[in-house]
């Protein structure tokens, strides 16, 4: 009978890099550790040859968390969404992710009159149930992009929700801007047609076991939401040093505007900005921009989508330059509340 020794198949584990540093959390690691008890060294050892070696194994830098931002490509039928916001999920945690931002309304047409039926209740629904089926699975944070949510008022909201590394629902961002606007000649779009707004500034723990260690909160926001200012640095005063804004710019107002708002957001709130948006379908009543993007604190461009097209978009945050930029510019000590009157109307039209 073979003698199977713990210590030399959790050498065996970290020589073919099944290491906690290198997965998206302790849990996985774990569970590795509990498959490596009942194999023999060789089948083990034959069993990671075969595997392919991806940056996740590879391990992300110390002090640093991998994030992936997915370009996704969406189509009217939710069953074929659903399968490929699958496939491209398990792509990012073979990329090592350890945060995973989805795009807006990945679920579904974005369309006023597609929200209501196309409508979940969160907590139950099936896009919601994918997402924390796979988050449970990998150990990975999900930011679910939005999708229309049928509230328990019966109203319908454009919600995100966000899921922790153990598949559990963490928060539900509800979009507190709604995108109405009229362009001559270009768009017209009144979210308020269907939708309604929610009343929060949502803000999420990240657990100091996490891959974000102590310190960290994760701020979540929907597309218009990115031109409001005020709601970045309300989410910076919860806390949040990450923020994601998952949205559907278009053709009309992405070019000028959308890397615009993503720096100028990250400059406002002095955190990481993750900018989501789904990729363009020809096919679709409204053209998405695409050019999905993530800055630092700084408000540089640390990662960019190639285009419009379908992509994954990968980037390692040194989180230590949170606390370097805020010390270098100490903007939030530096406020003038005294001077900012909050609920005036300035009597511009």
């Amino acid at each position: 009978m073979a003698v199977h020794n713990y210590r030399s198949r959790a050498w065996c584990l970290r020589a073919f890099g099944y290491t906690a540093a290198g997965h998206s959390s302790q849990v996985m690691a774990m569970r590795g550790l509990r498959l490596a008890a009942g194999l023999p060294l060789a089948t083990l050892a034959a069993h990671y040859a075969q595997r392919p070696m991806t940056s996740r194994a590879a391990g992300v830098p110390d002090g640093s968390v991998r994030v992936a931002v997915i370009q996704m490509l969406v189509e009217s039928d939710k069953a074929k969404n659903l399968a490929r916001c699958k496939g491209l999920l398990e792509r990012a945690a073979e990329e090592g992710a350890q945060l995973v931002v989805l795009p807006e309304v990945w679920n579904s047409d974005y369309a006023v009159s597609a929200f209501e039926g196309n409508a979940e209740i969160i907590e139950s629904g099936e896009s919601t149930a994918l997402l924390r089926e796979f988050a449970r699975k990998h150990g990975i944070w999900v930011v679910g992009g939005s999708i229309p949510e049928r509230g328990e008022d019966g109203k319908i909201y454009n919600s995100s929700p966000v899921v922790d590394a153990r598949g559990r629902l963490a928060a539900v961002a509800r979009k507190v801007h709604l995108f109405d606007i009229d362009v001559p000649g270009k768009i017209r779009f009144f979210e308020s047609e269907t939708l309604s707004a929610g009343d929060a500034a949502t803000v999420v723990d990240l657990p100091r076991d996490s891959p974000f260690g102590a310190g960290h909160k994760l701020g979540v926001a929907i597309c218009y939401d990115a031109r409001f200012a005020p709601l970045a640095i309300t989410m910076r005063g919860k806390g949040a040093t990450i923020l994601a804004y998952p949205g559907a710019f278009n053709t009309v107002t992405g070019p000028p505007h959308y890397h615009l708002l993503a720096r100028a957001r990250a400059l406002d709130a002095q955190s990481f900005v993750l900018f989501a948006s789904p990729a363009r379908n020809p096919n679709s009543s409204y053209q998405a921009y695409g050019h999905s993007i993530i800055c630092d604190p700084w408000g540089t461009p640390i990662a960019q989508a190639k285009g419009h097209e379908e992509e994954i978009l990968l980037a390692d945050l040194d989180l230590a330059r949170i606390p370097e930029v805020r010390a270098s510019m100490r903007l939030w000590d530096q406020r003038r509340p005294d001077v900012y009157v909050a609920g005036t109307d300035p009597g511009v039209a």
